[in-house]
């Protein structure tokens, strides 16, 4: 199969591999594997000039299985139908791998957000609103979006004023997230995708067998780490993997790369692109000709963070790393996959690896139906419990800590502290599942977290009744 195959019929490819290790009957994989409902429309925006511009605009529901669905809104000239339809799928599979209760779905509107201005960007995320609420593709219960590709905190917040004027409930708020903290976001969401990719990095990391099979000791410190993407995703993986005592020898961006086998610092290297418009020329860095050249840097984890389709039959064969991992949604292709799966490295699936994001995005959800911040119950509680123990063993001891150990020993956790460690053990909790299955059917681990994925959801829908 070519690599201009349809994203959407590359998912399925996937879905196809591990669907006879799930033991499921042929109906109902063809139930799992269909795309509910597609909604595509146009709109007219008056543009700040006064003339009029169609906007095209994209909304899948992929699977119901559970309600509400889930997925991020993006903004670019590269959304079609196609590809709302195959990440709306790979968010039902992704949901399912981290135990999230959503069906997945993906939104897109098909702009160039550089080329509009705040108030037609505006504009145009309140009439898309609208017209999911008109057609019922939003709501606490129904689907609920979050931030993707070109949107954030400030579409998010848009989204959910509309929201809230068209359906006045105590519950508006929970129609989408990704908001900022005071319009019911939650700490900790923006890094989310990024801390989850850091999780379940050191976690492979962490696996005895599989770092004797690359060759690699175990744990995260001092193994060489290549970046592709500085956004949200990337940024934050990248920081988090440096914190965690690996070494950042190259990152990309769409301006080109550069590499440094001694260390880059991250931290310089984001203030050298805000001075300098760019990465490159960054001092005692060697510059690369484009992006993909810093994809196929020799280094032990390689994670592409950017866009989907990066890694192709064209240059899976180059790619040179042990272990990569998928920060991106589809960055590699599934001949690129077999490429690199031959040679014996480890792909750790985007179908599990990036799901940091929707994870929080539930823990949002949950803290805006539930009215009540994270923390505001039980942390002071934890704190005098705390303190009181630490009292009592000090007396009997004789010890004498610091007013700075005390502080950290007493210290209630508060909602960034609970969101880290829901996320941590969430994606702790999949890998080994998904370990699992993989050691059980002897296959990689992208087939394995599908068969995962497709075997939960496979039994919602048996445990309704409606497939034997």
């Amino acid at each position: 199969m070519s690599t201009d195959t349809s994203f959407f019929a590359q998912v399925n490819r996937q879905f196809d591999l591990a669907a006879p290790h799930t033991g499921l009957p042929a109906g109902l994989l063809e139930q799992i594997k269909a795309c509910n409902a597609v909604y595509h429309f146009a709109f007219p925006l008056r543009r700040d000039d006064g003339t009029i511009e169609v906007i095209h605009a994209w909304r899948a529901e992929h699977s119901q299985h559970k309600n509400p669905t889930k997925g991020g809104i993006r903004y670019s000239m590269m959304v079609n139908e196609d590809e709302v339809m195959a990440l709306a799928a790979l968010m039902t599979y992704k949901c399912a791998v981290v135990d999230v209760p959503f069906g997945g779905a993906k939104g897109g509107i098909k702009i160039d957000r550089s080329k509009y201005s705040a108030g037609e960007l505006e504009r145009i995320t309140r009439r898309y609103t609208y017209e999911l609420w008109q057609k019922n593709f939003i709501g606490p219960g129904i689907d609920v979006p979050a931030p993707d590709y070109g949107t954030g905190e400030q579409e998010m917040s848009w989204i959910v004023d509309t929201y809230r004027s068209l359906s006045p409930t105590i519950d508006a708020e929970a129609c989408v997230t990704g908001k900022p903290i005071h319009m019911g976001g939650i700490r900790g969401r923006a890094e989310a995708t990024g801390r989850g990719v850091y999780f379940g990095i050191r976690e492979a990391c962490d696996n005895p067998d599989d770092m004797r099979k690359l060759g690699l000791s175990v744990g995260l410190a001092g193994k060489r780490v290549v970046v592709q993407g500085l956004g949200k995703v990337g940024y934050w993986a990248a920081r988090y993997l440096a914190e965690g005592g690996a070494v950042i020898t190259g990152l990309a961006e769409y301006e080109g790369a550069i590499h440094n086998p001694d260390g880059l610092d991250l931290e310089a290297v984001v203030r050298h692109r805000k001075e300098t418009g760019s990465i490159l020329h960054f001092p005692g860095a060697t510059n690369l000709p484009d992006s993909a050249a810093g994809l196929e840097l020799e280094c032990d984890i390689l994670v592409p963070a950017a866009l989907e389709q990066v890694i192709t039959e064209t240059n899976a064969a180059r790619i040179r790393a042990k272990i990569i991992g998928e920060g991106a949604n589809g960055p590699i292709t599934p001949e690129g996959h077999a490429i690199i799966k031959d040679r014996g490295a480890l792909i750790i699936p985007d179908t599990y690896l990036n799901a940091g994001g929707v994870t929080v995005s539930y823990f949002e959800w949950l803290k805006n139906l539930s009215h009540v911040r994270f923390g505001r119950m039980d942390r002071r509680f934890e704190e005098a419990t705390t303190r009181r123990i630490a009292d009592a063993i000090q007396r009997v001891s004789g010890g004498n800590l610091t007013d700075t150990q005390y502080g950290d020993l007493v210290r209630g956790a508060d909602e960034r502290a609970l969101v880290d460690s829901g996320l941590e053990d969430t994606m702790i909790t999949a890998y080994r599942e998904i370990v699992d299955v993989r050691d059980r059917h002897g296959i990689d681990m992208r087939t394995a977290a599908f068969v995962s994925a497709i075997t939960k959801v496979g039994r919602i829908y048996q445990g309704a009744g409606i497939f034997p």
